[in-house]
């Protein structure tokens, strides 16, 4: 299962990663036959906060990572940096509208400019 994960991950270096609950529902949920309801049962979480998280309406919180991390034998660290990479993923396709109005105030060759 972590090769899988690492996988996916490495896939998202180059391209639009998957956001978390979506490998939570298709590497977890389905691997294992479970559903959402008994998941949030077992995780202590409303069933409506687990399927927000498996549709991408809603991201992976710490705390939720270390849940996860703890039903699924997995690592929370895991699951914040596939949220981490989906969200940059996110920020950068988007960055366009609003990285063209932010000056450098630090240039590259360290010398202030005037």
């Amino acid at each position: 299962m972590e090769k899988r994960i690492n996988q996916i991950q490495e896939r998202s270096k180059m391209h639009n990663p998957p956001h978390p609950g979506e490998v939570l529902k298709v590497l977890y949920l389905e691997e294992l036959g479970l559903t959402i309801t008994a998941t949030s049962k077992a995780l202590g979480v409303s069933r409506q906060n687990l399927s927000e998280i498996i549709n991408g309406h809603t991201g992976i919180t710490p705390e939720m990572a270390l849940k996860l991390a703890k039903a699924l034998n997995t690592s929370a660290s895991m699951w914040l940096k596939m949220q981490q990479h989906y969200d940059l993923w996110q920020a950068e396709k988007n960055s366009n509208k609003t990285l063209g109005k932010v000056k450098v105030l630090y240039p590259l060759n360290n010398q202030a400019t005037g």
